[in-house]
């Protein structure tokens, strides 16, 4: 009887250490692998029911104590032994089978055609002319004739440098084009590099959940567990598979995104290269807003559209001067003239015409040209205000999640983690309850998906901002004279995408 009353107590104190110790797998220190208090104080050995439960018990990474398992992946990232997927693959996918790039070149191509065809002379003007047709063997003036208008004012070369800038701005638009699909094909990368490693973690602690049920579940057994823990931790173990199963789906989500994007629908799903912690991005706001205002494609098409609205106006202003229509030919005449009543013969003629502007002097169009100039003037203003609040929100967000990064690897995490293994040795010295340590444990939990959902909003806003601000691979190109418009798919925040906003909460629940 004795030895009865030591060995479950104990049987249970050793279940609980290695459940908690397997949650995060951390390393048991050495107390854990020694007898327990009972047994050391009264020289007994185990018992041989501890042995079986042991044995079925989850077994702690073995690792350095203190750090949680996978640490040495990177925060659960895929063993690098399997193939992977890098960013700059994926980025060549998107340049050689996104359609939106097509589409752009095609739009390029199209204004360059349009520049080509407003610099061409009118063609020349060959027909048929007879006059005072009575008889053909008796009368009539039979001939040919040619015509030819001749442009005045400068109007073709006018016309061209308005197409020209037509094709700049379509140019540019391709610029932008570029970029958005480049940024988007990067976002998606780094929400679902983030997405992996949240599976990975959620894999992890669903797998221990269960086993904590079969614990849980021999326990009840053996009398040392009541039905309520067992539910309990069939509960937690259901959520923890529904938590599993939400990080699943929006891992596809993410990578089904990602491969529409690079242009392969069908593209498998693999792991991805890379780590979300390595080579942190650092940006300074004045040196991101300067090269913005300075380097942006829209911008630059904005400024472009000041400089076709200029050449369209000068283009209206000389419309009103009037072109010269040349036509001239040579007629047969078949009228025959006494004595001798021969045919007169060969007649050559000639007219120019001239419009009169006296009606028409293009008011109405100069006039539209001068609105459009002041409106074009005004959307470089309204443009440059836009891309700095725009930056000044995605800037915030970077600012956030920089802090944050910096918050949890350097004070949040390790602190979460020494506070852990302290509850563990002094619940293993019987001097902490057991919610103590399992609170701690969730706390190290949460912190750690929080982290991740920090570094991926930290990539995400890195890359906007690097990107210029130009998102949304998959919206048509903005056609020449247009503002840029569609719904960024990839807009949302970092718990959204990657699937942590349930985890954030579940340690409240």
């Amino acid at each position: 009887m004795k030895r009865t009353r030591y060995v479950f107590p104990f049987l249970a104190w050793t279940i609980d250490i290695g459940l908690l110790c397997g949650l995060l797998g951390i390393a048991p220190v050495a107390a854990v692998a020694e007898d327990g208090p009972e047994h050391h104080q009264h020289g007994e050995p185990p018992a041989a029911g501890h042995h079986h439960l042991e044995s079925e018990a989850p077994q702690p990474a073995h690792v350095h104590p203190g750090v949680p398992a996978g640490a040495e992946e990177k925060q659960g990232e895929p063993p690098s032994t399997e193939p992977t997927l890098s960013l700059e693959q994926l980025e060549q996918m998107a340049l050689e089978s996104n359609p939106t790039l097509a589409q752009a070149t095609a739009q390029v191509q199209a204004a360059a055609g349009r520049t080509l065809q407003a610099g061409l002379y009118p063609n020349p003007a060959i027909g048929y002319s007879g006059e005072e047709i009575s008889e053909p063997a008796s009368g009539g003036e039979h001939g040919a004739f040619l015509q030819q208008t001749i442009v005045t004012a400068g109007k073709l070369r006018l016309s061209r440098s308005v197409s020209a800038h037509e094709q700049a701005q379509a140019e540019e638009q391709a610029k932008a084009q570029r970029l958005r699909v480049l940024n988007t094909v990067r976002l998606l990368y780094y929400q679902t590099l983030g997405a992996q490693q949240f599976v990975v973690w959620r894999e992890r602690l669903a797998a221990l959940a269960q086993e904590a049920v079969n614990i849980s579940q021999q326990l009840f057994n053996v009398g040392q567990a009541d039905q309520p823990d067992l539910l309990q931790a069939e509960v937690e173990a259901q959520q923890a598979q529904l938590d599993l199963g939400t990080a699943q789906h929006n891992l596809e989500r993410t990578w089904r995104e990602l491969a529409a994007v690079a242009g392969n629908p069908d593209l498998k799903q693999q792991p991805l290269a890379g780590k979300l912690d390595e080579a942190l991005p650092e940006l300074d706001w004045d040196k991101s807003l300067a090269i913005l205002l300075e380097e942006s494609p829209e911008r630059k098409a904005a400024q472009v559209g000041v400089q076709r609205a200029e050449a369209a106006l000068k283009r209206a202003q000389v419309e009103w001067i009037p072109d010269l229509t040349f036509r001239g030919g040579v007629h047969y005449n078949l009228e025959r003239f006494a004595p001798g009543e021969k045919r007169i013969g060969p007649e050559g003629f000639a007219e120019i015409r001239i419009p009169l502007p006296i009606f028409d002097r293009n008011q109405g169009n100069i006039t539209t040209a001068l609105a459009d100039l002041d409106r074009a003037q005004r959307e470089v203003q309204r443009l440059e205000l836009s891309l700095r609040q725009r930056l000044a929100t995605t800037f915030a967000e970077y600012l956030t999640a920089r802090q944050t990064v910096g918050a949890y690897s350097t004070r949040i995490l390790p602190n979460a983690r020494r506070a852990y293994e302290m509850y563990l040795q002094r619940y293993q010295q019987i001097a902490a309850a057991y919610p103590q340590v399992l609170i701690a444990q969730r706390t190290l939990f949460q912190a750690q998906v929080a982290y991740i959902a920090a570094l991926t909003t930290l990539w995400r806003t890195a890359v906007e901002i690097r990107g210029l601000l130009l998102v949304d691979g998959l919206s048509a190109p903005t056609a020449s004279g247009e503002t840029a418009t569609g719904t960024s798919g990839v807009g949302g925040t970092a718990a959204e995408m990657t699937g942590l906003g349930r985890a954030g909460r579940s340690g409240d629940d």
